[in-house]
Parts: structure tokens; C-alpha cells; sequence
């Protein structure tokens, strides 16, 4: 096998699995959908948690049961405390969520 060969090989293998089409329908755990203001997590029932991005219906009732629990969330920090809340999914809420903002309206 000559040089020329080998590099036709070996570029094939790099670029072929980038070449593939992209998929038409992303996985279901992808797929986010859109909330249209913030949400008072204090306020908001169920279902509007869960269209907040990485929240399901567990981490939904999760949110309502500490609420519910130990009173009003004082700031949004404060989701940190519920179990599958980590900084990372925090930072992806952050911009969706807020406390007190339904009582102004």
C-alpha cells in the first residue's frame, strides 16, 4: 500500500462518520420546550414547571413537595437544595425562573 493510499484510508475514516445526515428528530430528552415568561416557582403549578428545560414530571413534583414543605423559595439559589437540581441544570433555568414575579402582575 503506498503513502497516497494509506492518507485516502485514513482521511475516509475521519470524515465519514462527520458526513453522516443529521437525524430529523432529536432524542426526546433534547427536545426542550419554549416557556413563554418566567416562571414564580412559589406560584407556578406542575405543568408549568415541567416546560422549564430539564424539568420532567418528577422534578416538577419534587419542586412542589419542598415548597410545599418548608414554605416559599427566597430566592431562585434556592432550587440548588432539590435532589437532581446541580449547578449545571440550575444555570439552564436561571434565565426561565424567578420568585415573587407573578405577585406584581
Amino acid at each position: 500500500m503506498s503513502g497516497i493510499q494509506a492518507a485516502i484510508i485514513l482521511f475516509s475514516l475521519i470524515i465519514a462518520p462527520t458526513a453522516l445526515p443529521a437525524r430529523a428528530n432529536p432524542p426526546q430528552q433534547a427536545r426542550t420546550r419554549p416557556v413563554a415568561r418566567a416562571v414564580d416557582i412559589n406560584q407556578a403549578p406542575a405543568e408549568d414547571l415541567e416546560k422549564l428545560p430539564g424539568v420532567g414530571p418528577k422534578l416538577a413534583q419534587q419542586i412542589i413537595a419542598y415548597r410545599t414543605k418548608h414554605g416559599p423559595f427566597r430566592r431562585i439559589e434556592d432550587l440548588l437544595i432539590i435532589k437532581g437540581i446541580g449547578s449545571k441544570k440550575w444555570q439552564a433555568l436561571r434565565p426561565y425562573v424567578c420568585v415573587g414575579c407573578w405577585a406584581a402582575k
